[in-house]
């Protein structure tokens, strides 16, 4: 459903992302881990065209992810921040029912019945008239993916979507990711959550330096990672100094 072939991306001259290839099935959960500043997100970011590839390719649903492109990729991916990025000036609902009414053209009483339906799969139907000040980081990011799954994706990116978390919150937000791969939903999802990683990913991509060092099943690349920078990274995960 996403291919990656060769992506490039530089900033200032520096390259973030030096020849990256991935590809990702329908209905496959992938993850991507590695060290900070590696280059997960702006994967993310390119394949979502906000940032714009220098070289390679990427196709999603075999459409080439171009600036014409654009409008119809982000109808079928939805993206999911770090930050949350919310209207701040407008309630849980409003945010939620933006997108349909104003870019997928959605009756607003369909796309009110819509977003109440998704506010209560994650459980924040009880705070549609919120705003996003009166709202905890993890209640904000569960608006955040009603609000993309509203879009009635055919996948969804995640980038690092519990880290702004308190520790607290942390597994709210991991429960509805959880409940989506149990649904089917295709997701790249950049994490540090190793365990919730090998509990969900089909498919792990070690990201160092701008390039996949290793990739594989969840299964076997976290238990018997075959790159000694892997296991290294592992184990400064799981036992941090």
């Amino acid at each position: 459903m996403i291919e990656v072939r060769n992506l490039q991306k530089s900033f200032g001259g520096r390259a973030v992302l030096k020849d990256v290839s991935l590809d990702v099935a329908a209905g496959e959960v992938a993850c991507l881990i590695g060290p900070s500043g590696s280059g997960k997100s702006t994967i993310l970011r390119c394949i979502n065209g906000l940032e714009r590839h220098d070289g390679g390719s990427i196709a999603v649903n075999g459409l080439p992810v171009t600036p014409q492109s654009l409008p119809a990729i982000r109808a079928s991916v939805g993206m999911v921040f770090q930050r949350f990025n919310l209207f701040p000036h407008r309630t849980a609902l409003q945010n939620v029912i933006e997108g349909p009414v104003h870019v997928l053209n959605q009756p607003v009483a369909d796309a009110h019945a819509r977003a109440m339906t998704l506010l209560a799969k994650v459980g924040m139907a009880d705070h549609a008239g919120a705003y996003p000040r009166q709202l905890s980081g993890g209640q904000q990011q569960r608006v955040g993916i009603a609000r993309a799954l509203a879009m009635e994706p055919r996948a969804i990116l995640l980038d690092e979507p519990t880290s702004a978390l308190d520790p607290e919150r942390v597994g709210e937000v991991l429960k509805v990711m959880r409940d989506l791969a149990e649904g089917g939903m295709t997701m790249i999802i950049v994490t540090h959550e190793i365990a919730f990683a090998r509990e969900v990913a089909d498919k792990i991509f070690f990201v160092d330096e701008g390039v996949i060092a290793e990739q594989g099943p969840a299964a076997d690349l976290l238990s018997n990672p075959r790159a000694e920078r892997t296991r290294l990274f592992l184990s400064r995960v799981r036992h941090p100094l």
